[in-house]
């Protein structure tokens, strides 16, 4: 160990001052180097960490909005709060370079199946809030009162019995009448018996029919919402007075609207 020290000793001694110049620069250059190799991994798991946390934060959006259409308790599912964790402190080792980029790789893959769970979470959700809005829930009329029901009664002009199709709703003449549900105007004219008639379709197998108006308000091909005025009411085709007939239909056949109705 001695000999070596005396024989560097030497080789310093028999070294020039421009040699030991130009060593130390091209030391120094060396070192410079590694210190931008550094600074540029870095930078990268930088840039990449800023990414995953513009990630959380757009799925900690995408959160709260579900929560909110799903109506859940936001007590269950806060997305303001740090998730709780913790257990017992353990001696551990400070990460290096590529246990980092494999944790981010991990945490970047996780994050994309998440992004595509809430995503699916987020259609049925959409889905179910859709057909809510399309089912038939309601009254057809603002005001008014119920003046036949479905099923069996007398005919109204014959006195005999006969099998009543809907509902009554009396009003007054020109009292709006009102879709019970989102859909499509399929039908909008005069059918015999009915006088003029509104039909929408509404998908899932419904059609609401709304008969006897004095004047109709939309046209086929019409997009309609739940409360949309469809026409006014009236005593058009073989009515007795002011009022609505209502008729919903599930695949083809007439059902008791009350249920409907009722919710």
């Amino acid at each position: 160990m001695a000999g070596m020290r005396l024989g560097e000793r030497a080789a310093l001694q028999e070294a020039s001052p421009k040699s030991l110049t130009r060593l130390a620069l091209e030391q120094k250059q060396q070192v410079d180097e590694l210190r931008d190799r550094v600074q540029e991994r870095v930078d990268a798991l930088s840039a990449r960490v800023g990414q995953v946390n513009a990630q959380l934060l757009r799925l900690d959006a995408l959160g709260k909005r579900l929560v909110e259409m799903a109506n859940i308790d936001s007590r269950e599912f806060d997305f303001d709060s740090p998730v709780p964790q913790g257990g017992p402190e353990s001696v551990g080792v400070p990460a290096v370079a590529p246990e980092l980029t494999a944790l981010i790789d991990s945490l970047e893959s996780q994050l994309a199946a998440r992004d595509a769970q809430l995503g699916v979470l987020e259609n049925l959700i959409m889905q179910r809030d859709l057909r809510r809005q399309i089912l038939p829930e309601g009254r057809p009329v603002k005001r008014g009162y119920l003046s036949s029901r479905f099923g069996t009664r007398q005919d109204p002009f014959t006195g005999h019995g006969t099998w009543h199709r809907g509902v009554d709703f009396a009003g007054r003449e020109g009292d709006p009448v009102i879709a019970v549900g989102a859909g499509i105007v399929t039908f909008a004219g005069e059918r015999s018996g009915y006088g003029l008639v509104v039909e929408v379709t509404h998908g899932d197998g419904f059609v609401t029919r709304y008969a006897h108006n004095r004047r109709i308000l939309v046209n086929v091909g019409d997009t309609v919402t739940r409360g949309h005025r469809l026409a006014a009411m009236g005593s058009t085709g073989r009515s007795t007075g002011p009022h609505v007939h209502f008729e919903v239909l599930r695949n083809g056949r007439q059902v008791n609207p009350l249920a409907y109705i009722d919710g």
